[in-house]
């Protein structure tokens, strides 16, 4: 019996231990309850549950960002952007219109500056995404670098592989990083074989023992491509057949997604966040140097790109910022397109009161999910922002994977982060927003188009749901900080 009471007070000061720190290590109130609830009924398995997932690297910073570590040179850059920036908004000021704010703000969050001259191309899922890459790839002279999430050794991702081969062995600098969770199928004979033939590849944070990685939890999901510092693309399409939708073959689910081809100096920041992220993996310095950001502006064409860059590293979450400033800044329109939509109090109030307040407001989601319990837990949320005025549409040709948003026709945005947690807090994303009239309306249209295939979700069968579905579909929500 003492041995009985004995485990019981080392069990109970455990926990108690563990609820300390998560109350002070966890900075999100509803997570910190989600957490505590875990830990307290949960036994055991609640608290490793938090130490694998739950360990807030926010604010313990896993690496440093800084390209360019010495302080005169960062002063420099922060002049330079802060110039850069202030000369773009006076030359497109009709395209930038009201957005000054939003400009500013992810200049002073992240030094991403506001870059003029650009041609930006709309790519519709891989059958458009795929011939670019590859044309892309094979104009190389100086560099390819390639960042992503998911990089799959199947047709699309041998295709590509020959010609990250075949440029290699040009003597054209080939770099990769992939997630090594996300990309789990690349370890092996691809890997391989780049590796051989003088790609360089690494993970991002390698996975070694995958049920006790906590590293799991911070995934790198940006998918990003840059040619000799001229031609980038960004984009919600990793390297992957499931993104091909081949006409007449029915066993494959149809998988809508968006991406981007941007030419000129708005690939500046994506080239930076892919120095910063190849330092880190590598363990190499590579210092930015001329080659690697060729800024010329495009003759062609004067649209404006920023690029808005985040994760557990940033001292802020520059994303999640960056879509609460677009959405208030709305005045006529937000059209929103995700794959998850659990965003937080802080958006969700922001979606409700442009609605209230007179803006229409649709959102695209899923009407088949690859996630049940997530796809639950956004259904959660879908009778307060239905009850506001907020148009829901459900997605029904196959699975929607796009991450998107059009405000006021000329605030457009394309990238990897989904409208959740995971994205805002955990994951490192990329956006590029496009202030442009022209491209808005491309993207706007776009939107439009994916709504011939979509259902749209009416309050009144939203209420009428059964009793059980109402049930899961709330526990799911009180687990939708962790998801």
């Amino acid at each position: 019996m003492n041995w009985i009471l004995l485990s019981e007070i080392c069990y109970s000061t455990i926990v108690f231990l563990v609820c300390l720190r998560i109350i002070y290590d966890t900075r999100s109130s509803s997570k910190t309850l989600a957490y505590l609830l875990l830990a307290i009924f949960v036994p055991v398995g609640g608290m490793a549950f938090y130490f694998i997932f739950g360990i807030n690297y926010r604010k313990r910073i896993i690496y440093s960002k800084k390209l360019v570590a010495d302080e005169v040179m960062l002063k420099e850059l922060d002049r330079r952007v802060i110039s850069m920036s202030a000369r773009n908004l006076k030359r497109n000021i009709y395209d930038v219109r009201s957005a000054g704010s939003l400009v500013t703000l992810i200049m002073n969050d992240s030094l991403s500056p506001l870059t003029g001259g650009n041609v930006v191309k709309l790519l519709i899922n891989g059958e458009e995404k795929f011939p670019e890459v590859l044309a892309a790839l094979l104009q190389a002279e100086h560099h390819i670098h390639l960042e992503y999430y998911i990089y799959e050794d199947d047709v699309i991702g041998n295709r590509i592989k020959d010609v990250l081969i075949q440029k290699a062995l040009e003597g054209i600098e080939v770099r990769l990083i992939y997630d090594d969770f996300g990309s789990s199928s690349l370890r092996g004979k691809l890997l391989h074989e780049l590796k051989e033939a003088g790609v360089e590849a690494h993970p991002f944070n390698r996975i070694r023992f995958l049920l006790l990685a906590n590293r799991i939890n911070y995934r790198n999901h940006r998918k990003i491509i840059i040619v000799d510092g001229k031609c980038g693309f960004v984009g919600g399409i990793n390297i992957s057949d499931r993104y091909i939708n081949t006409v007449g073959e029915k066993s494959r689910q149809y998988w809508r997604d968006t991406h981007l081809r941007i030419d000129g100096p708005g690939i500046m920041y994506l080239q930076h966040i892919f120095l910063c992220d190849w330092n880190f993996c590598s363990d190499q310095k590579i210092q930015p140097e001329h080659h690697y950001f060729d800024t010329a502006p495009m003759h062609a064409s004067n649209t404006s790109v920023q690029i808005a860059a985040s994760g557990p590293d940033s001292p802020a979450s520059t994303i999640k910022l960056s879509f609460l400033k677009a959405i208030n800044l709305a005045q006529h329109e937000i059209l929103l397109t995700t794959p998850y939509l659990i965003p937080g109090g802080s958006i969700m109030d922001a979606l409700k009161i442009s609605a209230l307040g007179g803006v229409k407001v649709k959102i695209l989601v899923p009407g088949i999910s690859d996630s049940r319990l997530v796809n639950a837990a956004a259904w959660s949320n879908y009778g307060e922002l239905l009850k506001s005025g907020v148009e829901i549409f459900t997605y029904h040709k196959g699975f929607i994977h796009a991450k998107t948003m059009v405000v006021d026709g000329y605030i457009a945005v394309v990238g990897t982060a989904n409208m959740d947690h995971r994205s805002f807090d955990l994951n490192f994303e990329v956006n590029a927003i496009v202030y442009s009239v022209e491209f808005g309306e491309q993207l706007r249209k776009s939107f439009y188009n994916d709504l011939s295939d979509a259902v749209t979700v009416r309050y009144e069968r939203w209420k009428s749901r059964p009793v059980y579905v109402k049930l899961a579909e709330r526990t799911a929500r009180l687990l939708s900080p962790l998801l």
